[in-house]
């Protein structure tokens, strides 16, 4: 009798370990309704399925459970549509034509947060071309527009530089600052900055290690070029991607 009670209690004690999540989306986009949407999350080096369902009359629902916080993607088919954290909790996606959001749990709130404060950063950028144009069109001399220009666009790319390394920083205890920092950290001295100030769990993560070492030999391969008499190349977005997706650098 000893042993039943015994065994129970750690069977309860292992179930209490996994935390529960839900994931409830709404959609606008009539292009989705009868769509499969799959909830994918890097293991051992490869894109895997979590959890899946069907959109139906604009509405769709993931629930589970997970031993851990997880950074994810959600897809349809094979296109990625948005990331979210699979955390215990609520949690809320909306998908329209004017915007992708997740909320309702602590990291997604802070993720989305960022997100929309980086694009409000690229939007200014792009505006800066319909303002060229629009200076064109008010007969400004051209030399005046690229010097006029030329400093509102370097301090928007001071602010997004400033952005990402403040956020990287600040959430290198989660699953956040991997993601982010490879995905948006885009220079080398703003990346080596960032490794400056990072802890030995963040330099150890198999995605930030793995993305460093591009980098670094991209670095190294760019000054043998730069000897060579030629332009050195910028980073390879599709490998960056490649390494988001887990899968090996063979670049």
């Amino acid at each position: 009798m000893r042993k039943i009670v015994y065994t129970c209690a750690l069977v309860a004690g292992l179930t209490s370990c996994a935390e529960s999540y839900l994931i409830q989306g709404s959609s606008s986009v009539a292009q989705l309704d009868g769509s499969k949407l799959y909830l994918k999350v890097v293991k051992d080096k490869e894109l895997a399925n979590l959890d899946s369902c069907e959109v139906v009359h604009g509405k769709f629902r993931f629930t589970g459970t997970l031993d851990t916080t997880q950074l994810a993607s959600l897809y349809m088919d094979d296109q990625s549509l948005m990331p979210l954290v699979v955390e215990k909790g609520d949690i809320n996606i909306r998908i329209d034509n004017a915007q992708q959001k997740v909320s309702g749990s602590p990291l997604n709130d802070v993720l989305y947060d960022f997100l929309d404060k980086h694009t409000r950063l690229q939007n200014q950028m792009q505006e800066l071309d319909h303002r060229y144009s629009q200076m064109l069109l008010d007969g400004i001399d051209e030399g005046e527009i690229d010097r006029t220009l030329s400093v509102e666009a370097a301090a928007i790319a001071q602010q997004e530089d400033s952005l990402v390394s403040d956020f990287v920083v600040a959430n290198f205890d989660n699953v956040l600052a991997p993601f982010v920092f490879v995905q948006m950290a885009s220079s080398v001295p703003q990346i080596e900055h960032i490794m400056s100030k990072a802890p030995d769990t963040f330099k150890n993560n198999p995605t930030v290690s793995e993305f460093y070492q591009y980098v670094q030999d991209s670095g190294n391969a760019a000054k043998e070029i730069q000897h060579d008499g030629a332009a050195p190349s910028d980073i390879d977005d599709t490998t960056i991607q490649d390494i988001l997706n887990g899968k090996e650098n063979t670049h």
